[in-house]
């Protein structure tokens, strides 16, 4: 996700929000979900992950508090999924249903 920007013309579409920071990492395909559930499994962190899109308002809101929180806990694995390159593989396995949502494992 990286930088990201609102959908539309809104009045805050010049302002970004980093999705991604801290100890945040970014999943991109199912594999690479796989991989980061094994590595918490064989390091046994707690894993956090946080459903999200660029454009949705409460998940911008979100990014930043997620971010911090990753720093102030590194005993803990957050990932961030960004739901517009969800496939929907991923959203059977760990039953997402709406953003943000906010998962626990």
């Amino acid at each position: 996700m990286g930088l990201c920007f609102s959908k539309g013309n809104r009045a805050d579409s010049d302002q970004h929000v980093e999705f991604v920071g801290g100890n945040v990492q970014p999943v991109t395909s199912k594999e690479d979900w796989d991989q980061k559930l094994s590595e918490a499994k064989r390091d046994g962190k707690i894993v956090i992950a946080n459903f999200s899109a660029a454009w949705c308002g409460p998940c911008r809101m979100l990014a930043p508090f997620y971010c911090e929180l990753s720093e102030k806990h590194p005993s803990l694995m957050f990932l961030l999924v960004d739901v517009d390159e969800l496939t929907v593989r991923i959203q059977q396995l760990v039953g997402y249903t709406s953003d943000p949502n906010v998962l626990l494992s």
